[in-house]
């Protein structure tokens, strides 16, 4: 009876744990319903905490200021219900003002429908915003419960009502990000995401990565639906700052026509810019866009617009029937609508395109032709044929000295054809970002002064080795140092050159892939000189032992290389093929960009 007895112990031990059980870390989604914490006592009756708005009307789409304030408190969950059924389940979702303190939840099907504490730290006041979804009942009330401590609690504190002015309109005036910027069309919530369903069929799209789909977090959407004499757009983004998208006669920023949908006060602002080469774009006093609507929720900044195709009363709009490169661009927004630089390279089209011409779903890059380019013929050649080259050289000279090639030894013959292809790779990839920049970048850091010394140090290498001693010659250790010295400190910079180039604005390939890609290939490459150094190393070791006088005989270098031509092959072929699978690493990673 003892092992019953211990196991019926323990299940009563495990199940009032569970009853008792708390949330110190505020993940409260099983009290999504009843909204009572399980500390295993009954909640206080007299509410010494309460529950604030700024506002007490609202629409579809328009975001409440909450604040939860009272006498020093530990945990807290915040829900908005039907005022007239206060069993039914959370609507709406909420936005933090403070992640420090509070964490969104998910009750039932509403993302982001409920916000709770992030620890036990003692706090006054608490500050949320709660977007009305499009489908809200006509009057909501919000409730909440707060832990003063484990055993002291309230459960669904009442709070104010808020009620829609009329139900059946759910569109709400736009407030301008400045006092020069005004419209007088209306401005509605948009209730559910975009989809691509129509993309090359009735519509123009650009999606990045190709063919996202627009409802996910991580993609860029832009479409183009002619109607009649206007064009419908669409514009969905992952941003919580601003998304925008110019018309262009060029790939590059300066003289274009620009559209922006800026988050302020967890609204959506729409608005129409010139854009004046890299400085700030000007905002237009008057907006020509009809039917605009717009969401912000689960991550996704949302807006759509009517435009006129041609406008001829507003300066600076380009006709729409005409063809242009596609900016898409996203980035941060202040306080007041103030924009931000857009954090990396905007998504461009690689061709010039009619909106209103045949429907067709394409992509874009983010980085040019040329930088890519660059970059490509870069990876080539300081991953590949300089990398295959030095082992070559260094370990190779005695498997193949009796091998000729040309009427040279084949390994001075394979070293010199991969360090010459290096050099001719270098020098074209070189000039490249000259000629897309039309000059030196003020914006690229440390990497184009270490890309300058890298090329200096190419270009001498090979010059120096026109000026090589001959084998026995006094100067030819010398030689034999500066050249090596020479090769590894040029091989060192261009490995650094490389990690700082690849997350330039230009480039920026994927992060932090990029760069535990480059550390593994570096690894590689260092764990493999190393593996043929020890190889070598115990070959010239190698001793014979002569059993009746213990004498030890050295054996010659030449002849214990010979003992290792088998391993040194496989190895060589082990280290290209490796070489090549992140060359194919870099060089898709670069396409897809």
């Amino acid at each position: 009876m003892e092992l019953p007895s211990l196991a019926f112990a323990v299940w009563t031990l495990i199940c009032f744990y569970a009853s008792v059980g708390g949330y110190p870390n505020g993940k409260v989604r099983e009290a999504c319903s009843s909204m009572i914490p399980r500390h295993g006592s009954s909640p206080q009756l007299s509410p010494e905490h309460t529950i604030t708005v700024n506002g007490t009307e609202f629409k579809p789409g328009d975001s409440i200021e909450v604040h939860l304030s009272g006498p020093v408190f530990e945990g807290f969950f915040i829900q908005a219900r039907d005022a007239e059924h206060l069993e039914s389940p959370a609507l709406g979702s909420f936005m933090l003002a403070d992640r420090r303190v509070s964490q969104l939840l998910t009750c039932g099907r509403s993302k982001n429908s409920a916000v709770s504490h992030t620890s036990k730290a003692k706090k006054k006041h608490i500050k949320v915003y709660w977007v009305a979804p499009g489908d809200a009942p006509k009057r909501v009330q919000f409730l909440a419960t707060v832990v003063k401590k484990y055993k002291t609690f309230w459960v669904k504190i009442p709070g104010p009502i808020v009620s829609q002015p009329n139900a059946l309109s759910p569109t709400t005036p736009l407030h301008a990000t400045s006092e020069a910027i005004s419209t007088s069309h209306p401005v509605s919530y948009l209730s559910k995401p975009f989809n691509a369903s129509g993309c090359g069929r009735t519509k123009f799209c650009i999606r990045n990565p190709s063919n996202c789909d627009p409802e996910s977090a991580s993609c860029f959407f832009l479409s183009f639906q002619q109607e009649r004499s206007s064009v419908f757009i669409e514009m969905s983004g992952p941003s919580e700052g601003y998304l925008a998208f110019a018309l262009s006669h060029d790939q590059w920023m300066g003289g274009d026509d620009a559209y922006l949908c800026v988050g302020e006060d967890h609204r959506i602002h729409t608005i129409t810019a010139y854009l004046k080469g890299r400085s700030p774009p000007v905002l237009d006093s008057e907006n020509a866009l009809e039917d605009v609507s717009w969401r912000l929720a689960d991550g996704l900044l949302q807006c759509s617009f009517r435009r006129s195709i041609r406008l001829p009363a507003h300066k600076g709009r380009f006709d729409l029937d005409a063809s242009y490169y596609i900016f898409l661009a996203d980035g941060e927004a202040s306080e007041g609508g103030v924009i931000h630089k857009h954090h990396h390279q905007p998504l461009i089209t690689n061709g010039i395109y009619n909106i209103t011409g045949l429907p067709q779903d394409i992509g874009g890059s983010r980085s040019p032709r040329l930088i890519k380019a660059h970059g490509a013929l870069m990876f080539i050649a300081w991953i590949t044929t300089v990398s295959i080259g030095v082992i070559v050289a260094r370990f190779f000279k005695p498997v193949w000295s009796h091998s000729f090639l040309f009427g040279k030894e084949m390994w001075f013959q394979v070293h010199r054809m991969l360090m010459l292809t290096t050099v001719m790779l270098t020098s074209v990839s070189f000039v490249l970002p000259f000629i897309y920049r039309g000059g030196w970048s003020q914006q690229a850091g440390f990497h184009p002064y270490l890309g300058c010394t890298v090329m200096a140090l190419a270009i001498f290498q090979p010059l120096m080795a026109g000026f090589r001693p001959s084998r026995h010659a006094p100067r030819r250790q010398l030689f034999n140092w500066f050249h090596w010295s020479t090769g590894t400190a040029a091989r060192i910079l261009a490995v650094v050159t490389m990690f700082l180039g690849m997350n330039l604005p230009a480039l920026d390939l994927p992060d932090p892939w990029d760069t535990y890609t480059m550390i593994a290939f570096v690894t590689w490459h260092v764990g493999t000189d190393v593996l043929l150094e020890i190889h070598s190393y115990c070959l010239i070791r190698k001793v014979e032992v002569i059993e009746y006088d213990r004498v030890q005989i050295l054996q010659s270098l030449t002849s214990a290389e010979a003992e290792g031509r088998l391993f040194k092959q496989i190895v060589l072929t082990i280290y290209i093929c490796g070489n090549i699978v992140f060359l194919i690493a870099f060089l898709a990673a670069i396409n897809q960009i």
